[in-house]
C-alpha cells in the first residue's frame, strides 16, 4: 500500500521538498537566533568598554539589562525545547 500511495502522491513531491527546505531554514534561523554565545560575547565586550571608559555606568547598566533579558529569553526557549541551557 505504501508504494501505491507514493506513486499517487508523486506529483506533490516538489511541494514536500520545498516544505522540507523551509523547515530546515527555520531550524537554522532559530538555532542562530537562540545561540547564547554572541550575547555572552557582547556582555564581555560591554564590560571591557566600561573598564576602558568608553561608556559610563548608566549606559553600561542599560545595555547589560537588555543583554541579560536576551539571555533569559534564550534559556527559556532552550528549556521549552528540552535542550540544556548554555549549549
Amino acid at each position: 500500500m505504501g508504494l501505491v500511495v507514493d506513486i499517487l502522491t508523486l506529483p506533490l513531491a516538489p511541494f514536500r521538498g520545498v516544505g522540507w527546505v523551509i523547515d530546515k531554514v527555520i531550524q537554522a534561523a532559530e538555532q542562530e537566533y537562540y545561540d547564547p554565545a554572541p550575547v555572552q560575547e557582547a556582555l564581555v565586550t560591554l564590560e571591557r568598554a566600561r573598564e576602558e571608559g568608553q561608556i559610563d555606568d548608566e549606559e553600561f547598566t542599560r545595555h547589560e539589562e537588555e543583554l541579560l533579558r536576551r539571555l533569559e529569553e534564550i534559556r527559556v526557549y532552550q528549556l521549552q525545547r528540552g535542550a540544556q541551557p548554555g549549549l
